[in-house]
């Protein structure tokens, strides 16, 4: 491992390690979304204990392959025994925000959702996206509004009518039901 002391970019959650694997070295790393191609893809990660760990190490990525289910194997640069590995341990696994590569046109990183204001195409406002749940067909945007009320909408592409960036802003259909409390 090797530790950067130049500033860090903002970095996006991928992981976190659970363990080692095999004698040799390798981690046994839980995926955070719905895929792991980004980590086994990766060149270099960082590991802390959090996205604002100023503690966090890069760390160069040697290879890596499927594992149990929901989790994925990694060698790392430097970690060449079971009790070094064993040592992260719930370590959080992260890389810089900007090494994410593109998606295609109306793909969103999970990231780049929380924290959008959401409205209905009347106009009417919802609430802010806090968090995003894998449920299997559709991911589901949780929404809170000001009052702390719960709201859950599918990420159907019928669903959500429009998601800009750029404004920070999510509108979803005018469905009846759609955006009772839950």
């Amino acid at each position: 491992m090797t530790s950067d002391s130049i500033t860090p970019e903002p970095r996006i959650v991928l992981g976190e390690i659970v363990g080692a694997h095999g004698l040799r070295g390798e981690v046994r790393v839980r995926v955070a979304g719905d895929s792991g191609e980004n980590l086994l893809d990766a060149e270099t990660l960082w590991l802390g204990r959090g996205i604002d760990d100023a503690a966090a190490r890069r760390v160069v990525v040697l290879g890596g392959g499927p594992g149990r289910g929901g989790e994925l194997r990694l060698r790392l640069e430097g970690i060449e025994d079971r009790d070094r590995a064993e040592s992260l341990k719930r370590l959080v696994v992260m890389m810089d925000r900007d090494a994410l590569p593109p998606l295609p046109s109306g793909e969103y990183y999970w990231h780049e959702l929380v924290g959008c204001r959401v409205e209905s195409e009347a106009g009417v406002a919802v609430g802010a996206v806090q968090e995003i749940w894998e449920t299997g067909a559709h991911d589901v945007l949780v929404i809170l509004d000001e009052r702390g009320v719960r709201r859950l909408v599918p990420t159907a592409a019928a669903l959500m009518k429009s998601v800009d960036l750029e404004r920070r802003r999510i509108v979803v259909a005018d469905l009846p039901g759609l955006l009772d409390p839950v």
